[in-house]
């Protein structure tokens, strides 16, 4: 007879491990993590920036310890638009001397992640292996391997993305939006420092992210840049010679860069809204880009998907015996559907805002930026949002 776990957790990326990981610091629970990507698996050329308050969960789930090189801190944001001079400028001192965030590689969170993972007893982690189907009765939920093995749980929270297979099934209605942009994501070597400031460039073809990393162990300066476009693929940058896409970075790189490369790969990422209408269905739940994925305009969407993780482990540690059962699951919706709402409509109505350039919403964002600059209260808020520093339960 199959044993039944307490929580089956589908999905192998970085918030459906940090969730293995906070979990199971509760040695009772008995945790496994179903991953279709293969074990050694690991090409993410992507960045995140940890801000303030997800570094606090990374830590508490004994992830951020196991990090192998030291995080890069933003202790400024500068927001431009457009040709115009700077717009809006954070610096650390309005946070009370707090870093915004740290920008860290995906690799090595991710190697960090599976470090901690490994290290707890009661935690599972298999690789590969594909999802076929789930069933759901009054006691537990049945996860249907496409080899026939079945999974028994208490709980099934689905970590599976933004085409989440775990939503889908659970026929959640779901709120969609095609940006008709694509982000491409790299890292650039540059001839100055980066005096670890991070850039947000609003630009007509959609924003223009400066994020600063490490140094390399050469003592090269690095930044990592998220190159957001749109228009038919066949005019991307990602099809323009090395030679001529460095010529296009240095026209879009403040001069205080000095000279900038490209390092290594280019990928390219579609970008568009996905936000579930529920999160939960019996003995299922939603987290991260599963429930919401959104544009990456503000940087935020891997830190909201932590907060999910954060209010579900905490309620389902605190669970006396049954983490599946319909009270626990209502709790997290509650819990988290104003926060993540506000942010889908926050970052919805960035991108309409800044990927235009008519003259009336140009004059609209500038003057609402120069506001924002004028009223210490709107900056904090701001700030407070930035840093996802937000309260209980990450809520």
């Amino acid at each position: 007879m199959a044993k039944t776990h307490d929580i089956a957790i589908i999905g192998g990326g970085l918030a459906g491990l940090t969730f293995a990981c906070l979990a199971g610091q509760e040695k009772r629970l008995s945790v496994i993590c179903l991953d279709q990507a293969p074990p050694a698996q690991n090409n993410d050329l992507r960045t995140t920036a940890i801000s303030y308050g997800s570094r606090k969960i990374l830590e508490e789930a004994g992830i951020w310890q196991n990090l192998s090189t030291t995080p890069c801190a933003i202790e400024e944001i500068k927001i431009l638009d457009g040709d115009s001079p700077l717009l809006l400028d954070f610096l650390k001192e309005e946070a009370d001397g707090k870093i915004f965030g740290w920008i860290v590689e995906n690799q090595d969170l991710k190697n960090a992640m599976m470090k901690t993972l490994i290290s707890l007893n009661n935690v599972e982690h298999r690789a590969p292996v594909k999802v076929k189907d789930f069933s759901v009765d009054e006691n537990a939920a049945h996860v249907i391997l496409d080899d026939g093995e079945t999974i028994n749980a208490k709980l099934v929270v689905g970590a599976d993305g933004r085409n989440s297979f775990t939503r889908e099934w659970m026929d959640v209605p779901v709120r969609t939006r095609n940006y008709r942009q694509r982000a491409i994501v790299f890292t650039a070597a540059h001839e100055n420092p980066h005096d670890n400031i991070a850039v947000e460039h609003f630009r007509p073809e959609g924003p223009f992210a400066i994020l600063p990393m490490a140094d390399s162990e050469e003592g090269t300066h690095r930044s990592s840049v998220v190159f957001t476009e749109h228009g038919p693929e066949k005019n991307s940058f990602m099809r323009l010679s090395d030679a001529d896409f460095n010529a296009e970075l240095n026209r879009r790189f403040p001069e205080n860069y000095g000279r900038v490369e490209l390092i290594g790969r280019r990928a390219s990422h579609p970008l568009s809204l996905v936000h579930a209408a529920s999160y939960i269905a019996p003995r299922m739940a939603l987290i991260a880009d599963a429930a919401h994925a959104i544009h990456p305009v503000a940087g935020q969407g891997l830190n909201l998907g932590f907060r999910d993780v954060k209010a579900l482990a905490d309620l389902v540690k605190e669970a006396k015996a049954d983490p599946g059962e319909t009270d626990i699951l209502e709790k997290y919706q509650r819990a988290r559907r104003f926060d993540n709402m506000s942010m889908v409509a926050v970052t919805d109505g960035l991108v309409r805002l800044f990927s235009n350039d008519r003259p009336g919403a140009r004059y609209l964002r500038r003057a609402g930026l120069k506001i924002v600059s004028k009223l210490p209260a709107a900056k904090r808020f701001l700030i407070g949002r930035a840093m996802g520093d937000i309260g209980k339960n990450g809520g």
